[in-house]
């Protein structure tokens, strides 16, 4: 490759994370890096927004089976048609994401340069993170892995470390690596601050694809070899490609700092004058946010009276906080958070006791995503169920039927084309349409508008699983 050929970046985005220090607003079904919590866009489309232009291909999106969908229809909806979605069926950390996105990479060109990025982390400057981006990729054409050290304005506990060694000839902003810490305390980040020799660790990367896979060969060459495998047996689906489930449970469970970062000899670091971010947490949203003259963050249907300093957010009923200081409140349709804004690190453990105790609320919301649309649940009882369907224009649910369950279908607005076994009705606003335990049945929207059905379910069993498939548009018959 010679010094004078473009050098082509392809933008690779890890959307792995479930951001469980952002319950209830977080969960695992509908993640962080997919809401948006800065800007009209979802945090996975401001990543993706960053890697635009002339210096960059189509991204590279990793990420699990059940979130593909969304992460398509959100690329969608800012112009990006034509990403590589790779589907992991189970997650194993950042090292075997990386091998499997160079591998991608390398069927093109091995020559090509890697920027990979978490989904859920926040740069203000744009222009200049490209600017230290292009300075990265004219580093890793010479053999070397780049990493981006943010430099630190706090004692941080909730970040790593990275301690910077000489700097580089020829580069205006690059050093060596001296040492990797992971998570500090308190005490020991304020003495890393205060020497002016650490930055924080934000988790990007530059590499050339071919560099990357020698460093895995010579580092962790059992994980090389397990995910070769896994991509060379991987499947395409719809628009997805998807490893396969035998073959990526043989993959090793281990970050790219662990397998890689702290190993190589060809590791860099280049220090970032950036306002970055994480978002690992309510005060870490809090900080980075537009606040009012009395440093409060109000989000939704929210009334405050004497209260400073403070994140309120109500994407339902009113919110109402009087007379306090350094809190966090966030509403959502089954669920209230309450905490001391300064230690919102601490909400994971409230998740972790809910998941223990098997509550849905600490999975997922009222309201699921679904290729077709979106359901919520409005109301449940014993024996009973309320669901508001939302079908997009031209789209279907699955052929199917339930072994413990009735329907009742009733269209709010729109015109609704229902299979009932041999049948197909067209259902108009304001009427409805049974469908009895084990009839087979198909919702489908014909029209140019939203579909809105209202569901009413009965039975002895009302859980998703329920549901026979026989015909899928989206290849879930599994």
């Amino acid at each position: 490759m010679s010094g004078t050929e473009m050098i082509k970046i392809v933008p690779v985005i890890l959307s792995g994370g479930t951001g469980s220090r952002l319950w209830p607003v977080s969960r695992a079904s509908f993640p962080k890096q997919l809401w948006p919590l800065l800007s009209e866009n979802s945090m996975l489309q401001d990543t993706a927004l960053r890697a635009i232009g002339s210096l960059f291909t189509d991204p590279i999106i990793v990420c699990n089976n059940d979130h593909r969908f969304l992460i398509a229809e959100q690329l969608r909806e800012i112009g990006i048609e034509k990403a590589r979605i790779l589907l992991e069926p189970i997650g194993k950390n950042s090292a075997p994401a990386i091998a499997a996105a160079s591998l991608l990479v390398e069927e093109e060109n091995p020559h090509y340069i890697l920027w990979v990025m978490a989904a859920d982390a926040v740069v203000q400057e744009t222009e200049r993170l490209i600017q230290l981006v292009e300075e990265a990729a004219s580093l890793a054409k010479q053999g070397n892995i780049i990493t981006f050290g943010i430099q630190p304005t706090r004692p941080e506990t909730g970040y790593g470390y990275i301690q910077k060694g000489d700097k580089v000839s020829d580069a205006q902003h690059a050093f060596s690596v001296k040492a990797f810490t992971e998570k500090p305390d308190f005490q020991r980040a304020s003495q890393m601050v205060e020497s002016g020799q650490y930055l924080w660790n934000s988790g990007m990367f530059v590499f050339s694809a071919q560099t990357m896979l020698q460093e895995m060969g010579k580092y962790t060459p059992e994980l090389l070899s397990s995910i070769q495998t896994a991509i060379q047996q991987r499947k395409t689906d719809l628009f997805f490609e998807r490893i396969q489930l035998e073959d990526f449970e043989k993959v090793p469970d281990i970050s790219i700092d662990y397998a890689i970062a702290e190993k190589t000899e060809k590791m860099l670091v280049i220090a970032a004058d950036l306002t970055w971010s994480d978002i690992g947490s309510w005060d870490g949203l809090w900080d980075i946010s537009a606040k009012d003259e009395v440093g409060n963050v109000a989000i939704g249907n929210v009334v405050l009276e004497n209260t400073q300093n403070s994140y309120i957010r109500s994407d339902d009923m009113v919110a109402a906080v009087n007379g306090l200081e350094n809190i966090v409140v966030v509403v959502t349709k089954d669920a209230v958070l309450v905490t001391d804004r300064r230690k919102s690190q601490d909400v994971k453990r409230i998740v972790e006791k809910l998941i223990l105790a098997n509550q849905k609320e600490a999975f997922a919301h009222t309201r699921c995503y679904r290729p077709w649309g979106y359901y919520e649940t409005l109301a449940s009882g014993h024996r009973f169920q309320v669901k508001q369907l939302v079908v997009n224009e031209g789209a279907q649910l699955s052929l199917q039927k339930h072994y413990h369950r009735s329907e009742h279908w009733v269209v709010v607005s729109g015109v609704a084309e229902v299979t009932r076994d041999t049948e197909i009705i067209l259902v108009k606003e304001n009427e409805s349409i049974y469908l009895p335990v084990g009839t087979l049945h198909r919702l489908k929207n014909p029209g140019r508008i939203p579909l809105v059905v209202i569901e009413i379910q009965s039975g002895s069993y009302l859980n998703e699983d329920d549901i026979v498939r026989l015909e899928d548009n989206y290849n879930r018959l599994d």
